[in-house]
């Protein structure tokens, strides 16, 4: 680019290059989602196609940046994981946040009528996009716990809840009211007790979140023999002991 005497204003913008050796997070969470599950309808508590569709986007986020070893997904939130010697964007914190919410928010919308085929957005969907740097691997895994606490916590409240309505016939005021104050194990027993509901044979997407992670798999070859290759393999698992690590260990080593 030929130079001019306007150049001068680049030198206003921030070097925003994350710390190197530190793993990167990108989380994307939808914005105003209450009033966008109501509005397009949603499923309570859960809407099976809607966590699909946020799975399918999250694997197009992985298809395109091979950097990212590993996703997890809640609700409506993402979190990309990228490896620590990731050199995407010269490690620039707008430009890895802002392409994966775009590409994220972009593949929500190009993939919409596969899920629900017989409406349409009413509305653009909002997506923000934050990046987080870890240190440690430790780090890393208490980041991914918290997000599957969070999950867990929430979606115990919210299946308790639209139980109380749908079924127990309550209103959202009087629900919210009976379930002030109450733990983990309260709103088991009113699932249990009142419903014959028992939480933890509830579908594991739903207690769990969705684990993205590219794996080597065993591909058939048009001659009949198989050759390993690289995929993103979707899983439903806890993520907060050590079984998932110990048995992906290759996703805490660097390459």
């Amino acid at each position: 680019m030929a130079k001019s005497k306007f150049e001068y204003v680049r030198l206003f913008e921030a070097d925003d290059r994350c710390l190197p050796n530190t793993w990167i997070v990108v989380r994307v969470d939808g914005k105003g989602f209450h009033k966008f599950s109501t509005e397009h309808e949603y499923e309570k508590p859960n809407d099976i196609k809607a966590l699909s569709l946020m799975n399918r986007a999250a694997t197009s986020v992985m298809e395109e940046f091979k950097d990212v070893c590993l996703a997890y997904g809640q609700s409506d939130e993402y979190s990309f994981v990228f490896r620590k010697e990731t050199q995407a964007y010269s490690r620039r914190s707008a430009k890895l946040s802002t392409n994966v919410c775009s590409l994220f928010t972009s593949a929500f919308v190009y993939y919409w009528n596969e899920y629900f085929p017989t409406s349409k957005p009413r509305y653009p969907p909002v997506f923000d996009g934050r990046t987080v740097l870890y240190p440690s691997n430790q780090n890393i895994r208490d980041y991914l716990s918290w997000r599957q606490a969070d999950c867990h916590i929430n979606n115990l409240y919210n299946t308790t809840f639209w139980t109380l309505i749908l079924k127990g016939g309550l209103t959202p005021a009087e629900a919210e009211s009976k379930l002030k104050g109450t733990l983990s194990g309260d709103k088991n027993e009113i699932l249990f007790s009142q419903f014959g509901i028992n939480y933890n044979t509830e579908p594991e997407m739903l207690r769990k979140g969705t684990v993205l992670v590219r794996r080597k798999v065993p591909v058939a070859l048009p001659n009949g023999g198989t050759r390993e290759k690289s995929q993103i393999v979707q899983e439903h698992v806890d993520i907060i002991g050590d079984e998932f690590w110990n048995t992906n260990s290759h996703l805490l080593t660097v390459t």
